[in-house]
C-alpha cells in the first residue's frame, strides 16, 4: 500500500510560528513530503487561514498535533479539564480552518505526569477520560473529524502505554471521531511485538507517526520497517506516515523530548533519509 509520507515541523523548530511555517512548507515540500504535522503548543501561535492558503498552494495535506504541556489533561488530578477541553476544541477549529481531517496528541494527561495507581484509581482515571473526552468526540465527528488519542511510553505517561490499553480504555466511544494515534517510538518501548499491537488496533488507527527506534531518521535503526509496514497493511491503514522527531537545538523541546544529542548529521538529512527509506519501502 502505497501511503502519503509527511513530517512534523518539531524535527526543525518549537513552536511553530506563521514565519516558521512560512520558511518550511516550501522546503519540506521541495523534499517531497506530502503532509505536514503542525503543533499547537499554545492557541494562536500560528493562523490557520494562513496556514490553509500556504500548504494548498504547495500540495501539503495538514495534520493537526496537539500538545499536553503542564496542566493540560483530561483527568482531574493532573490538570485544568475544563481549560483542557477548550485547548482541544481550538485544535478542532483550527484543524477545520486549515483543512486537516485529524487532530493527534496523548489527550489524558501532560506529557511527563506520571503516577503510581490502583486497579480502583486506574478505572476511575479512565472514567474521568472517557466522560471528559465524549463531548469532544461527538463535536469532532460532527465537523467530520477524527481525535487521534495516542499511547506514550512509560516514562512520559502512566495513564495509556500500550495499545491494549488505549482499546480498553476507549473502546467504548471509539467511533467516526475518535480512534488511536499510533507512534512507533513508543510501540518499539512498550509493546512486545509492535507488529501484533498494529494488527489489534485494526479499524480503529487514526493517525501514524514514525521514526527511528533512537527517534532519528527511519532506516538508520533496529525497526523491522517492511513487518510494521504490513502490519499497517494487514490492519487496513491508509493514511499518513507522519515522520516525528525533534531538534535538539530548541532548548525547551530538547528537554521535553529528552534530545540530549544530534540525532543525524542535520535535521535536514533526518528528514531526507526517512522519506528516502519509506519511499523505497512502499516502492518495493
Amino acid at each position: 500500500m502505497i501511503r502519503t509520507i509527511g513530517v512534523n515541523t518539531w524535527v526543525w523548530t518549537s513552536p511553530l510560528t506563521d514565519e516558521a511555517l512560512a520558511e518550511l512548507a516550501p522546503r519540506i515540500a521541495a523534499m517531497g513530503f506530502g503532509a505536514i504535522e503542525l503543533p499547537i503548543e499554545s492557541v494562536g501561535d500560528w493562523d490557520a487561514g494562513r496556514a490553509r492558503d500556504l500548504l494548498l498552494s504547495l500540495g501539503l495535506q495538514p495534520v493537526v498535533i496537539g500538545a499536553m504541556g503542564p496542566g493540560r489533561s483530561l483527568i482531574d488530578r493532573a490538570g485544568n479539564v475544563p481549560l483542557t477541553q477548550e485547548y482541544l476544541r481550538a485544535c478542532l477549529g483550527a484543524a477545520r480552518t486549515v483543512g486537516a481531517s485529524v487532530v493527534a496528541g496523548p489527550f489524558y494527561a501532560p506529557t511527563g505526569a506520571t503516577w503510581r495507581m490502583s486497579a480502583e484509581e486506574r478505572n476511575e482515571v479512565v472514567a474521568q477520560l472517557r466522560r471528559n473526552l465524549r463531548p469532544l468526540v461527538q463535536e469532532a465527528e460532527e465537523a467530520g473529524l477524527t481525535l487521534g488519542v495516542e499511547p506514550l511510553n512509560r516514562y512520559e505517561t502512566s495513564v495509556i502505554n500500550t495499545v491494549e490499553q488505549g482499546l480498553e480504555a476507549l473502546g467504548p466511544i471509539f467511533g467516526p471521531g475518535l480512534g488511536l494515534a499510533l507512534d512507533t517510538y513508543h510501540l518499539n518501548i512498550e509493546e512486545k511485538r509492535p507488529d501484533d499491537a498494529v494488527r489489534a488496533a485494526a479499524g480503529n488507527i487514526a493517525h501514524v507517526q514514525v521514526c527511528g527506534s533512537d527517534r532519528g531518521a527511519v532506516g538508520d535503526d533496529h525497526t523491522d520497517w517492511p513487518g510494521m509496514l504490513a502490519a499497517l497493511d494487514d490492519a487496513g491503514y491508509d493514511g499518513i506516515l507522519g515522520l516525528e522527531s525533534f531538534t535538539g537545538e530548541n532548548a525547551t523541546i530538547a528537554v521535553a523530548a529528552s534530545v540530549w544529542r544530534p540525532l543525524a548529521e542535520s535535521q535536514d538529512a533526518l528528514a531526507e533519509r526517512s522519506i528516502a527509506h519509506l519511499r523505497a519501502l512502499q516502492s518495493a
